[in-house]
């Protein structure tokens, strides 16, 4: 049967899909595209010979499939160049650069050209999201950063602590190790993976070896409480700067010694030696001729140290209490940390894992060089220290108190800078905490697989993901008209939460759910029936499925592709029977019924017996 979309996309018929971008996301969304789907591709960069561009050029010359892909350069995405690359009629349109407002232009002039071609946006910003995605009819808007921060956020938290998905009727599922779980208790929809071996295996055949699975949680997320701060200590510690401190114990000191030598001189007690010293010091002091020579010495050096130290300290106390101002109004570290989340780079990934690790309760600190990066404000409203600075330079990273914190998170752009501030704190941390201590845990964001491949064999450092691999699949199966949930992460690998619509004539229309589930492929763990919409998680092992259902399934990425060919719907559908569709219905809401004896069941025996619905069913 032809190879068309869920939405009518005919994936035979030549059209093309166009992809707008040069970044990482469009380097690896049009992999996709071609490798999974094997579909025909255009893709528009500013320049061949910026960012991820060569590449992608490198990529459709060497590409064996037909047709290959086509890479058209235009500086702007104006409505002649959309024109001249063809968005009318395009099989779908996909704007992945980073600029948000270039996209919602870019979709605006395609709208005018075509208003049926679907449009996959990547946007940021929430609030634009929503807007444009209601607005533009056929069009899904999805942020990368968003997709790609929750594995993030486990691997720094650790693999025991679960993440979260919510599916679109706001049930929550979560990710979590099998060894934490309560068997007693816990929900468990599918096993994710078995990570026991030096590479996880996903979707493993025996799903008992699966120490990593994915259970139905009841009731809202819960969050850790925000642990109480110091306020008082904080401030006095930032108000108090070290030249103060210091001043004011040289003038203490001073004053001691000229207290003591007051009462020996005078023979007075400490209380009237020491009332004396402080006149004698702010200049209220009379001359007394006839005093002692270590009289006379101590008043008068009492006296130029007053002159000298009063004007002195006020300065400091002015100087530190304008910086103490001026360092809380911009948010920056005030004293000190422990057992802190240290973030470096403030870009759209690290500014969505700031936020989450702030819902989480977490103690964070925010690092960029820029002081106007998307996430400098963000954090800063937050409440979050904000340090402004090289993290690849020693100083910032003691500022940011690497030495005590529990976690090193680097995502800047560049794999390179981020495995060198990754080094580079680790062995801060190492050399203040011991060889004995427990090693400071980093994650890295690192775009090359094989790189990431080879740091975790020369340096130990397990962590590291990919923003473009964690979110293309999503964008990719958004253009084939598809719904990508959610994604999971499982090291460096990539598991797809997705929601298949059966479709009217469709090699699965009919089939059972559990003929869908492959290991290492894709497994169905739910199902959602008619218009009613309801979701059936014990999957019924009778009733076949018709072309009103939507399957929930987590799959690979080739799982997914695959999958998606056999639920594509026909050119010509049959018809539906109302006898099938309600048969399938009937034995969906019909009540279990437990199995009786064969002189309880009267007639109903034999073959007549088993086809009635039992407890065994699921239903």
């Amino acid at each position: 049967m032809p190879d068309e979309s869920a939405d009518g996309v005919d994936l035979d018929s030549g059209r093309r899909f166009v992809v707008c971008g040069d970044n990482a996301l469009a380097r690896r969304l049009v992999n996709e595209l071609v490798d999974r789907y094997g579909v025909a591709v255009t893709v528009v960069v500013p320049s061949l010979t910026d960012n991820h561009a060569p590449d992608i050029a490198e990529f459709a010359a060497e590409s064996d499939v037909d047709p290959r892909p086509e890479v058209l350069v235009a500086r702007r995405l104006t409505s002649e160049v959309l024109q001249r690359v063809g968005v009318r009629g395009a099989a779908a349109v996909a704007l992945v650069s980073a600029d948000d407002v270039a996209n919602v232009d870019a979709a605006l002039i395609v709208r005018e050209f075509d208003p049926e071609v679907r449009l996959v946006v990547r946007l940021f910003n929430p609030v634009l999201g929503d807007g444009v995605a209601t607005m533009l009819g056929d069009c899904a808007v999805l942020s990368g950063s968003e997709i790609a921060a929750p594995a993030f956020v486990a691997a720094t938290l650790g693999d025991d602590t679960p993440t979260y998905l919510r599916l679109p009727d706001d049930e929550l599922l979560r990710i979590a190790s099998r060894a934490a779980l309560d068997p007693a208790t816990a929900d468990v929809v599918c096993a994710l993976a078995d990570t026991s071996g030096p590479e996880p295996v996903t979707l493993p055949a025996d799903e008992d070896s699966a120490d990593l699975v994915l259970v139905r949680a009841y009731g809202r997320r819960r969050t850790a409480p925000t642990p109480p701060r110091r306020r008082l200590l904080r401030t006095a510690r930032l108000v108090l700067g070290r030249r103060l401190r210091w001043a004011l114990g040289a003038t203490a000191a001073v004053l001691a010694v000229g207290s003591v030598l007051l009462g020996q001189a005078r023979h007075l007690d400490p209380l009237q030696a020491g009332y004396l010293t402080l006149l004698t010091a702010l200049g209220s002091a009379d001359a007394d001729p006839a005093g002692s020579s270590v009289e006379k010495v101590t008043a008068l050096l009492l006296v130029v140290t007053g002159v000298a130290l009063v004007p002195t300290v006020t300065a400091l106390v002015v100087d530190s209490v304008v910086r103490a101002r001026l360092a809380v109004a911009a948010g920056r570290l005030t004293d000190p940390l422990d057992d802190h989340v240290i973030v470096v780079g403030l870009g759209n990934i690290g500014t969505r894992v700031v936020q989450e690790l702030h819902a989480f309760g977490l103690t964070v600190v925010a690092v960029d060089r820029a002081a106007t990066a998307r996430g400098v404000a963000v954090a800063r409203e937050l409440g979050i220290a904000v340090l402004i600075g090289d993290a690849s330079s020693p100083e910032t990273l003691r500022a940011a108190s690497v030495s005590t914190c529990r976690a090193l998170v680097v995502l800047c752009a560049d794999d390179v800078t981020n495995l060198e501030t990754a080094l580079l704190g680790r062995s801060l941390h190492r050399a203040s905490s011991g060889d004995a201590a427990a090693p400071l845990r980093v994650v890295l964001r690192l775009f090359d697989e094989g790189f990431a491949q080879r740091v975790q064999r020369a340096f130990g450092i397990n962590h590291s993901r990919s923003v473009s691999y964690l979110a293309a699949p999503a964008f990719a199966a958004a253009m084939m008209g598809r719904e990508v949930i959610d994604t999971i992460s499982v090291g460096r690998r990539v598991l797809l939460l997705a929601e298949l619509p059966v479709g009217a004539g469709s090699e699965v229309e009919g089939a059972f759910c559990a003929q869908l589930s492959r290991p290492r492929e894709a497994r169905v763990i739910a199902m959602r029936t008619g218009r009613v919409g309801q979701t059936i998680w014990t999957l019924p092992q009778r009733r076949p499925l018709v072309r009103t259902d939507r399957l929930l399934v987590v799959a690979t990425r080739a799982g997914l592709a695959e999958l998606l060919a056999r639920t594509v719907p026909s050119e010509d559908p049959p018809p539906l029977s109302s006898n099938t569709a309600g048969t399938a219905l009937l034995r969906l809401l019909t009540p279990p019924v437990a199995r009786r004896s064969g002189t309880e069941a009267g007639t109903h025996t034999g073959a007549d017996a088993t086809d009635r619905p039992t407890v065994e069913d699921g239903l």
